[in-house]
């Protein structure tokens, strides 16, 4: 699963960090024409792009030292985003009418991983990019016009039937347009409750899209959803634009309205018993394993920050654990000693996300406070230089920094990589990169510098948490010996 958008922005460094591969594995999949539109004003691009489950969208994404933007680079001749018009050198404006321009790169790849198969971007051509950059246009301005003016967001409402009213609306077919419905909405009903507007146009129902039904077969989808729908709505002149500027309506860019189910991001301080809950792999009867958060100490850090026994791991400091074996969850738990992020959601949140097509950090919200990362990139009691050689893992470990601000710190380091064996430890404060200080300088010039490197880096870092607290943090996690395992072959971890 995907990570979600936090005060904290993490970048991969695992592999090359001169280039970014997005191959997406949730969301939902959405028909639309892989299309490319030529625009009047001087190099804007709208490119859509539409994968199936398992492809790669066939770019990269890169940073250049002297040069602003998120560049385009290495399009796959064939692929699905050279067929969308997408070429080696465009600067991305826009990602699912988001504009990034000015968002760090780490954030750009969160949004990109969490559209699911569908994206659409709005990209400018590479040298009048540069050409606007040195004219001082508003290149905001310019995405915001291709958008459209007073154009909004699509809506994803989930309705619960009533006993009197049921669920407030109903669905009129447009006249001469197959697929298309307009929303007649019972005043105060319950879908008008859940955010619903009257005249809006349905999208989707119950992650199912409806261009290609007849009024009849809508029916009958309703009478199967039962007394609970999810469905995505948009105003009618809002649909208008994105019909004429053929822009796919996409849930990544909904806003949620309703949603029964949220995945929520906790940050944890470590206290005298550690986080004072138990992660278990529990396998169910479909055969899926999930990690999941168990017997939280009362008044624990676990229990203060409102965990429920049962909530699903998703992430540890912004890392998905889908793909993670136990041990490596605890060891990543072990290396953020004082203090940890954790996104978790409810079992029931996790099917109800699944059965629409989407991520379950696709609105995920975010209880961490920025204090944490500000004292993390706040300054060192302890600088120690480690010198890292790249192996099959990269250097093995991921930077974080606080937005709009300077200064970067460790923020995940990859257990068993050189980042580990050569001494770093989440929360280590970035102060010289090969010699050069960058206690100053932004996330994007301190990957330049790692970069002129080459496969060798050595790093000034401080530890911002004091030796006391790194004392505490090596017994915060304890490993249950197999002898006090319960009969079951699950393993179990007391965090």
């Amino acid at each position: 699963m995907a990570p979600i958008p936090i005060d904290t922005r993490l970048l991969e460094v695992l592999q090359s960090t001169e280039k970014f591969t997005f191959n997406p594995k949730e969301g939902i999949d959405n028909p639309a024409m892989i299309v490319t539109d030529a625009d009047s004003r001087p190099g804007v691009r709208l490119c859509v792009l539409k994968r199936e489950e398992g492809e790669s969208y066939g770019f990269h994404m890169r940073v250049e030292r002297g040069q602003q933007g998120h560049i385009i680079g290495n399009v796959a001749s064939g692929g699905i985003a050279a067929r969308s018009g997408l070429q080696s050198g465009d600067r991305l404006l826009e990602v699912n009418s988001c504009y990034v321009d000015d968002v760090p790169h780490p954030e750009v790849a969160r949004k990109i991983k969490l559209s699911g198969n569908q994206l659409c971007f709005l990209v400018l051509d590479g040298e009048e990019y540069e050409e606007a950059l040195s004219q001082g246009q508003d290149l905001r301005g310019l995405a915001r016009t291709r958008r459209g003016e007073g154009c909004t967001l699509p809506r994803l409402c989930h309705i619960a039937r009533e006993p009197v009213s049921g669920l407030g609306l109903s669905f009129t077919p447009l006249e001469g347009e197959k697929g298309r419905f307009s929303v007649s909405l019972v005043k105060g009903g319950a879908a008008e409750r859940a955010g619903v507007c009257q005249g809006d146009h349905l999208v989707w129902m119950n992650g199912a899209v409806v261009c290609d039904l007849t009024h009849a077969a809508l029916t009958r989808m309703m009478k199967k959803c039962g007394d609970r729908i999810t469905v995505l709505v948009i105003d009618s002149e809002s649909e208008k634009h994105h019909l004429k500027e053929r822009m796919p309506i996409l849930p990544a860019v909904a806003v949620p309205h309703n949603l029964p189910y949220r995945a929520r991001k906790r940050r944890l301080i470590c206290g005298p018993k550690g986080y004072g809950l138990l992660l278990r792999l529990e396998e169910t009867t479909s055969g899926r394993s999930f990690h999941v958060l168990r017997e939280m100490d009362k008044g624990g850090p676990a229990a203060e920050a409102g965990i429920s026994d049962g909530e699903l791991l998703l992430e540890v400091n912004g890392e998905a654990v889908e793909a993670l074996k136990h041990q490596e969850i605890v060891d990543r738990v072990r290396m953020s000693r004082k203090e940890v992020s954790l996104t978790t959601i409810a079992q029931q949140g996790l099917a109800f996300y699944t059965k629409l097509g989407l991520s379950p950090l696709l609105f995920c919200e975010d209880d961490a406070n920025e204090s944490s990362t500000s004292a993390a990139a706040g300054g060192s009691s302890k600088p120690r230089k480690c010198s890292l050689q790249k192996g099959p893992l990269g250097f093995g470990f991921n930077l974080g920094c606080v937005p709009h601000r300077p200064g970067t710190f460790i923020s995940q380091v990859t257990s068993g990589g050189s980042g580990q064996r050569a001494g770093l430890l989440v929360g280590d404060v970035l102060m010289e990169v090969n010699g050069k200080n960058v206690e100053g300088k932004d996330l994007e010039d301190v990957i330049m510098l790692m970069k002129e490197g080459g496969r060798g880096l050595s790093l000034l870092v401080g530890d911002w948490t004091g030796s006391s607290d790194g004392k505490q943090a090596d017994t915060a996690i304890k490993q249950i010996p197999c002898s006090e395992q319960e009969e079951d072959d699950y393993e179990l971890s007391c965090l």
